[in-house]
């Protein structure tokens, strides 16, 4: 099973668009700043058409990071732009000791003496700069105005022509206000000064940007903040180019699976035309539906004839759903019990989950927590991290049967994080929990969290946390 979708990985249909983007970094190698907008409906394949790219651009020396908006902490500012900064800071982190002491140099320079204030929203910053000194508080329209501006200088420091900055923003309709207003700052070079920054060097001349945002077209209406947000930058003379996804025409989706199964496309026309009635051809769609069919055997190897086979009249008298939040709804209620009770908790925290907190939501051990959401890896449906070496079952037959008594082994020092596949996964998750019930998990997981963490912790984690009391305000006295 492993090797039965690699092939599927293939953007089909998709080469004009990642040419587009590859246009547009080498138009921005030479000191420019370019936007690229990608939409289409949901799962059409607008992070899969961007990730393409991001190998090219890591062999030009050149970085690439990128954040992810999340639909149930839409309250949290600047929450995709703080996984970009720490996605990059990541990266310096991994280079030289002389090449960290050069950016320590060029960041210095760039924040002066403001530099905590940067710290405070990404800690990892100060593994390179050092503690820095205090602040002096400001209070409005003053503390905004710095806010802005530091970040801006922050992100300046890494768009330079010998090494580019790449920033891919996901699922944009989600965006809170705050973000839209950085990144109406970055593109429209809205650089004012500022008395209040007296001691840091001047901006770039030069900035190598592009930035690529990813939204749902059918999310965004002409009065959503986002849309609003692309008027006024257009209208102030930023250019803004798009790239829209459409879903796979049947011919993408006869050639997929004809290679998926090693067979000529002549020979799997009927099982097109079914796949795609049911999918429309979602990308998504499609992969999970051809996965849940060879899960059931519909689709089978045939090790006497050496080739893939499939039962289309069994798989045509099947009555599934083509909504597709219900269909993975459908197999999420597959798994097992405690499977399903760790993964609803999960979509409360967001797509992307630590380990560490989901343990103390669930009320159990890492270790146990861990092994609870072993049959969602295993079937794809989460993905780690980390790598697989450091949470693993120690014995291999689990891999067979995952309903089995597991031990695992699990690296304590650090716990991995996790990411749902799709954001229709986590939504087909959240659907398994009645609206009456909502509340009140929401306010668990928020007491729980509040008492099971030291101050330092809730301090990282200030937004998440009000954001789960937010949720339960209804039930709240």
């Amino acid at each position: 099973m492993s090797n039965f979708f690699l092939i599927s990985e293939k953007l089909y249909g998709r080469q004009t668009e990642v040419e587009k983007l590859l246009a547009a970094f080498e138009r921005i190698s030479s000191g420019t700043t370019e936007t690229i907008l990608v939409t289409g409906v949901s799962g059409v394949g607008k992070t899969a058409v961007v990730n393409e790219i991001q190998k090219h651009i890591v062999q030009q020396r050149s970085y690439f990071v990128k954040g992810k908006y999340d639909q149930f902490q839409r309250d949290i500012p600047l929450f995709g732009f703080i996984q970009v900064f720490r996605d990059l800071i990541g990266q310096i982190l991994l280079e030289t000791d002389a090449e960290i002491q050069q950016w320590k140099s060029k960041l210095l320079s760039a924040l002066g003496t403001q530099g905590q204030l940067i710290i405070n929203i990404i800690p990892e910053l100060e593994l390179i700069i050092g503690k820095q000194l205090e602040i002096t508080e400001l209070s409005g329209c003053a503390a905004e105005n710095r806010f802005n501006l530091l970040l801006q200088r922050f992100i300046q420091v890494f768009m330079t022509k010998e090494h580019p900055l790449v920033i891919f923003l996901d699922d944009l309709q989600w965006a809170d206000l705050a973000s839209l207003k950085l990144i109406q700052l970055l593109i429209n070079h809205n650089h004012h000064s500022s008395q209040n920054i007296s001691l840091v060097a001047p901006l770039q001349t030069q900035n190598s940007l592009l930035l690529i945002g990813a939204y749902r077209e059918e999310k965004v209406a002409k009065s959503h903040p986002l849309n609003l947000a692309i008027q006024e930058m257009e209208n102030n003379g930023a250019i803004i180019n798009k790239i829209k996804l459409t879903p796979l025409t049947q011919g993408d989706v006869n050639s997929l699976i004809a290679n998926t199964l090693c067979r000529p496309e002549n020979d799997v026309i009927d099982l097109t035309q079914m796949v795609f009635a049911k999918t429309k051809g979602n990308s998504f769609f499609i992969h999970e539906f051809l996965k849940v069919l060879h899960q059931d055997g519909l689709i089978r190897f045939n090790l006497e004839l050496s080739n893939w086979q499939y039962d289309i009249s069994r798989i045509q008298a099947l009555a599934l759903t083509d909504d597709v939040v219900e269909f993975m709804s459908i197999q999420l209620r597959k798994l097992p019990m405690l499977t399903q009770k760790v993964l609803k908790l999960a979509a409360c925290i967001g797509n992307e989950f630590d380990l560490k907190f989901l343990a103390i939501v669930h009320e159990k051990l890492a270790v146990d927590t861990a092994s609870d959401l072993w049959p969602a890896i295993l079937q794809g449906l989460i993905l780690p991290q980390a790598k697989m070496s450091e949470l693993v079952p120690k014995n291999s037959q689990d891999q067979i049967n995952p309903q089995v008594d597991r031990k695992f082994t699990v690296n304590q020092k650090q716990l991995p994080k996790y990411k749902f596949i799709h954001d229709r996964v986590q939504q087909a998750a959240y659907s398994l929990i009645s609206k009456k019930e909502k509340p009140l998990i929401h306010l668990s997981i928020g007491q729980l969290l509040l008492k099971n963490t030291s101050n330092d912790e809730r301090e990282a984690i200030i937004f998440d946390l009000v954001n789960q009391f937010n949720i339960a305000i209804p039930i709240i006295h």
